[in-house]
């Protein structure tokens, strides 16, 4: 006898015409419903959605906590499993064969949808068409997939995760990629925006001690960023993804984090001389 539970995939878009449809064509056939929460798009995200049959929803954008836990809260959710991807990520072939077989498992082998809640699954970072293996950014786990009612995002500004909110999780074996088409100039906008984000989460105090950038920020500032590129790059063997991969571990990870301590700075000053 097959379990074939349903998987409801839930994705937020703000003009992601040239991500979208490699995202839904991954899931085609293996979520049993769609739904995209759009920002209010002015390309054909919407039109590209809905041709792939998925659900439409428009909510003004605050940050990815209160876009993903609003749909949480207030759309129909028919699934028994809720799938979280961004636009610009999607689902490998032998990742989607993997939830396939978990979803329709046969019960009288046991089904492995009871043991678990949730389930971790590695993401795969592509950065000028080539993956990022090295530098300590393969593999990273996230909670992509969870139980219905069981999961909610953290409410940050920035590096939000969704979270189980009862029950235990797994891990799968296959990853899920993550492949941003917009080129160049959107990246570092987007990294510009969430710098400003990681900013207000460091002076409002988010990054406590429990927190896993914790001893990072307790580094002095600005020279944390030269050391954490030098680790990244040297010693976990970043120098070995090449020429995009030298853009990548600069880009993201010395550029964008001597940013963040700028926007801390000019945010502590701003602060200083309105007391």
């Amino acid at each position: 006898m097959k379990n074939q539970e349903k998987l409801s995939a839930i994705i937020l878009t703000y003009n992601e015409e040239k991500n979208l449809p490699q995202c839904l064509e991954s899931i085609r056939g293996l979520a049993h419903e769609t739904i995209v929460v759009d920002s209010f798009s002015t390309d054909r995200t919407q039109a590209i959605a809905k041709e792939f049959g998925a659900r439409v929803h428009e909510h003004p954008f605050k940050n990815q906590a209160d876009q993903f836990n609003w749909a949480l809260d207030n759309l129909e959710i028919t699934g028994d499993w809720i799938l979280k991807l961004d636009a610009d990520e999607y689902v490998t072939p032998e990742l989607r064969g993997e939830i396939h077989a978990l979803l329709n498992a046969d019960e009288r082998a046991g089904s492995p949808t009871a043991a678990f809640d949730g389930y971790y699954i590695k993401r795969r970072v592509y950065f000028m068409g080539r993956w990022i293996r090295h530098g300590g950014y393969y593999p990273i786990w996230f909670l992509r997939l969870w139980r219905k009612g069981k999961g909610r995002s953290e409410v940050k500004e920035m590096d939000e995760h969704i979270v189980l909110t009862e029950g235990k999780a797994g891990r799968l074996r296959y990853d899920f990629a993550d492949d941003n088409r917009k080129g160049l100039s959107d990246w570092t906008a987007k990294h510009n925006n969430y710098a400003t984000r990681e900013a207000w989460d460091y002076v409002a105090g988010l990054y406590a001690s429990g927190d896993k950038k914790a001893f990072y920020y307790r580094l002095p500032p600005f020279c944390r960023a030269f050391a954490y590129f030098s680790y990244r790059y040297f010693i976990r063997l970043g120098f070995l993804d090449g020429a995009p991969g030298l853009a990548w571990h600069f880009l993201q990870g010395l550029w964008y984090r001597f940013l963040i301590d700028a926007k801390i700075r000019e945010l502590q000053n701003e602060s200083s001389h309105r007391h």
